[in-house]
């Protein structure tokens, strides 16, 4: 049985709207396949999938009333979802086939490919992926047809309790009264599935691979059985494939985790789950970072402050906090029975410190800022070294402005979070407008009021974004800026959000030009989000390998035979005095081995000193990457490196 579009008449015309503005005209329904074999051969071959007023249908869904009509490609940009969609199903197919017994239940597209969560009693193992793909492939070379069916209720159940699929069964009977229930059938094998899929199996390709192996919980619940989840990719072409385990081998070698270690960085243990223990290296290389957003943000007009680490539950409650993250802050009792909380953001405490003394409009913007110290509970399967702590800080800052400052303050603070980026070698940042959730703070129109505000000003300020819908913060809709790094991922870090309840529900105000009492508005902001996990992905993105600037160590001094010790010390001490950060390394090893071990801990340069250096007050410089070495007198080396440490954006 084929879907059919909710409206219309299947006796009556039926206008089509192309993508180009072309219009189709046909007598009564028809399918988004029929459209594409009207336009031509070439296009009902490659046609995979059709958007009908933006919604994403099978090729054989039947269009009853007008519509606008997209027929998705390969190359389209909502080809992969289905793909990745339809190979999770190929996979629970030749599953099935291989292992019987083995019951299905669900297996959705993701952000680079699919997973399918299996029930059996015997583990898979990474072993089985061979034999799986390899019955993958077979399935798509039948080119199974994949039709939809609607059934009923009571049938879907019984044929899946007679089947044995007893999740399945259990699921049919949790779907809401009135819903189709929707079956899709491949070959002799089926699923209940929303789709849309491909027209046959022959349309996916071959372009997938297997991944890895996680445990999973039936509906997400630990109360539930285990399930096993068999993760995958899957991609247009074999060259997409390629390239993304490349990126992925890419990203392995790039594992801050590794390369903390490696560099002498940093380390995470069990007594401290969650946090930092920062190194010498790793603590200067945070130092650095922290100096240069400091200096950005004085020369910006920010005034830094700093705020109580623990705080009553009472703020909490009026804030709004309390309620929404209850569940993520530690807590303490003291002697007199209160409930103080670890902050899990700085917000609030800004607001009492606006809240001390009367504020005239004249005072407006004030630009707070704080390097927070911020603690969450976060669980513990999630954590994952920098990118994903329970203690961290945040380059966090609040503006308290009118509602005529939010345009001109929003213009200032993307300038300056793109300049910022810039400085750190991110060129390519990607914005998203974050709206309204449906678990929200104040009343509709003083969304209404706060989402045209932010839009108004990101127009303003010459950004193209994107909509995110309902993955606004609580109280206010948001700006998300997302890093792409040089292997192509994306990190979000910044965030700007327009904030009208924050300054009513803690009773903030300023005197207004008319003498009267007024509400300021108030711009949460951050640009690195935490410096934690800001420096992880720092670390992924230059590979360990700092620009001069950040490098925790800039230089090695190194020696070829201990004759030269006393040299060496001369140039250290240079060094330090032109205000390098340099090491020295007298050890009696070979040189090459020396060379080695300080280019494999990231090192920017390295000076090599011989008797003939000594002689000559010279130094043998060899730039991490290079294969050449360049012979120069000391001075002018200390200048170039000199040079190059200056701290951007001074």
């Amino acid at each position: 049985m084929s879907e059919s579009a909710p409206s219309g008449s299947a006796n009556s015309q039926v206008a089509i709207t192309l993508p180009d503005g072309s219009v189709r005209t046909y007598d009564g329904a028809v399918t988004g396949g029929q459209v594409a074999a009207d336009i031509g051969p070439g296009l009902a071959k490659a046609a995979l999938v059709v958007k009908v007023d933006g919604v994403l249908r099978d090729l054989s869904y039947e269009i009853t009333g007008n519509a606008a009509l997209e027929i998705v490609t390969r190359d389209g940009e909502d080809a992969l979802e289905v793909l990745r969609h339809d190979c999770a199903h190929v996979l629970a197919e030749a599953v099935q086939e291989l292992f019987p017994g083995t019951q299905i239940t669900f297996g959705p597209s993701t952000e680079d490919g699919f997973y399918y969560d299996f029930h059996r009693e015997e583990p898979f193992t990474p072993d089985d992926f061979a034999a799986i793909e390899k019955r993958m492939a077979e399935i798509v070379d039948r080119d199974e047809a994949i039709t939809r069916e609607v059934w009923d209720r009571a049938d879907a159940v019984a044929h899946f309790e007679k089947a044995g699929e007893s999740f399945k069964a259990e699921h049919v009977g949790t779907l809401p009264d009135g819903e189709d229930i929707s079956i899709y059938r491949q070959g002799d094998w089926l699923d209940l599935c929303l789709g849309p899929h491909l027209a046959s199996t022959g349309k996916l390709g071959k372009s997938f691979k297997l991944m890895k192996l996680a445990g999973a919980y039936w509906r997400g619940d630990a109360n539930n059985p285990q399930l096993q989840r068999i993760y995958g990719t899957c991609w247009r072409t074999d060259k997409e494939l390629k390239a993304y385990l490349r990126r992925l081998e890419e990203a392995e070698k790039r594992d801050h985790r590794r390369l903390g270690r490696e560099m002498d960085l940093f380390h995470i243990q069990e007594e401290a789950v969650g946090s930092i223990f920062w190194h010498p290296k790793g603590w200067t290389l945070y130092r650095i970072a922290e100096t240069y957003m400091r200096q950005r943000l004085e020369k910006a007009g920010y005034a830094e402050v700093k705020t109580p680490q623990m705080v009553d539950r009472v703020l909490w409650e009026q804030s709004g906090h309390w309620e929404k993250f209850r569940e993520h802050m530690f807590t303490a009792e003291d002697e007199g029975d209160r409930t103080l909380a670890l902050k899990p953001m700085n917000c609030p405490c800004h607001v009492q410190i606006f809240r001390q003394g009367l504020k005239s409009y004249r005072d407006l913007p004030i630009r707070m800022a704080e390097f927070g110290s911020c603690h969450r509970n976060e669980p513990s399967g999630a954590l994952h070294g920098l990118m994903r702590v329970r203690a961290f800080t945040q380059d966090d800052a609040h503006i308290f402005c009118t509602e005529d400052q939010i345009v001109s303050e929003t213009q200032s603070f993307c300038e300056l979070l793109t300049s910022i980026y810039k400085d750190f070698g991110f060129d390519e940042v990607v914005v998203k407008f974050s709206d309204r959730p449906d678990v929200r703070a104040g009343e509709d129109a003083v969304w209404d009021k706060a989402e045209a505000a932010l839009k108004e000003a990101t127009e303003a300020a010459g950004l193209d974004y994107s909509l995110n819908p309902g993955e606004g913060a609580f109280y206010g809709p948001k700006l998300e800026f997302v890093l792409r790094d040089t292997i192509g991922r994306d990190w979000q870090c910044g965030t700007l959000q327009v904030d009208f309840v924050l300054p009513e529900r803690l009773d903030a105000s300023y005197v207004g030009e008319d003498g009267q009492k007024h509400r300021p508005v108030m711009l949460h902001r951050a640009i690195l989000g935490s410096f934690e996990r800001f420096l992880g992905v720092l670390i992924e993105h230059y590979a360990g390998r700092m620009p001069m600037w950040l490098a925790p160590v800039q230089a090695v001094i190194t020696t070829i035979t201990n004759d030269t010790d006393d040299y060496a010390e001369d140039v250290r001490k240079a060094c330090v005095e032109a205000g390098l950060r340099v090491e020295i390394d007298t050890r009696n090893e070979k040189i090459n081995y020396k060379v080695r071990e300080h280019s494999h801990s990231k090192i920017p340069a390295i000076f090599v000193v011989g008797n003939r250096e000594a002689e000559e007050r010279t130094v043998a410089v060899r730039r991490l990457g290079g294969k050449q070495q360049e012979i120069l007198a000391l001075d002018e080396a200390i200048h170039r490196l000199v040079k190059e440490s200056v701290l951007p954006g001074g």
